[in-house]
């Protein structure tokens, strides 16, 4: 058996994601979509209600599973046997990216291989910073993320409430 992993912090966790997991478990006997609890940049969701909404995006799929993790990637992917680790790249600045990651990953654990999977077209524009700053300004995301994901961008935004810098600066690397 095959399983692979699919690691980010999803925050939020949009149709660009969804797309690549969806291609993933195609290839693979099971998918791990892990969500990753404290990334060195500024979150809107906590870990909880991260690991929620991606769990509600895939709760149809039989072979994709959801589960958070900390530390390395390469060591969570050792923890629960995966032999794969799959990333999505939208632009030519993501391979640069994801190439010096896949390196530097394969220095720490050589038997963990990395699929780069090509964002489908519709989705190359699509980030999480992207979806959190058309939110946060009251724009529609609709057509960016699941309906369960728009109401809690909604609440959570109505949460913060105005006048605060709730969106920080985009690194386009979710």
């Amino acid at each position: 058996m095959i399983r692979a992993v699919f690691p980010g912090t999803f925050d939020p966790i949009h149709f660009g994601h969804i797309d690549i997991a969806l291609r993933a478990a195609r290839l693979f006997d099971e998918l791990v979509v892990a969500v990753y609890d404290k990334p060195l940049k500024s979150l809107l969701f906590s870990p909880e209600d991260r690991l929620h909404l991606v769990s509600e995006s895939f709760k149809n799929e039989p072979k994709i599973r959801v589960m958070g993790y900390s530390g390395l990637t390469v060591h969570f992917c050792q923890s629960i046997g995966a032999q794969v680790l799959v990333r999505g790249l939208r632009v030519f600045s993501d391979f640069e990216y994801e190439f010096r990651m896949a390196l530097a990953n394969h220095r720490l654990v050589e038997d963990i291989e990395v699929v780069a999977l090509i964002t489908a077209e519709e989705h190359t524009f699509l980030s999480s910073s992207t979806v959190r700053e058309i939110a946060s300004l009251g724009g529609d995301v609709s057509s960016m993320v699941p309906p369960h994901v728009e109401a809690a961008l909604r609440e959570r935004f109505k949460e913060l409430g105005d006048g605060q810098q709730i969106v920080p600066t985009t690194s386009l690397r979710d």
